[in-house]
């Protein structure tokens, strides 16, 4: 009969190792020059950066001139409403909530700026809320 103990020793190795192993993989991160906006495109061989062709002094003018590009595009017939982009080490994605980051492509995103109600970009809690009935 097996006991409690004995499962532990060999369980306790194979999740270290399972552990090491996840900490080993490779992920995908932007590059962070300064002041450059890219416009990042997944394709089959991997990531493909295009340089913006203006510096932008911060991520919230980078994320606008990402979605001015957007804007004119889908004005042009275009019909990509998700994009991403890369500022200085971070990953921008913007969808139609608003503009999420992360340092890595694969990484968790974390809300930087949302859409008001007439589908501007603001810093979330800039807007006031409506009073409650």
């Amino acid at each position: 009969m097996r006991t409690p103990r004995r499962k532990l020793n060999w369980t306790l190795p194979a999740l270290v190792a399972g552990l090491a192993l996840s900490a080993c993989a490779q992920s995908i991160e932007p590059p962070g020059d300064p002041g450059v906006c890219y416009h990042v495109q997944p394709t089959s061989d991997g990531l493909k950066y295009n340089r913006l062709p203006s510096l932008q002094p911060d991520l919230e003018s980078c994320a606008a001139a990402l979605e001015a590009m957007r804007v004119r595009f889908l004005s042009m017939g275009g019909n990509q409403r998700d994009i991403a982009g890369a500022y200085q080490g971070s990953f921008l994605f913007l969808v139609p909530a608003g503009i999420y980051t992360s340092t890595s492509w694969e990484g968790n995103q974390f809300l930087a700026l949302v859409r008001s109600g007439d589908g501007r970009l603001v810093v979330p809690g800039a807007m006031p809320m409506p009073p409650r009935p």
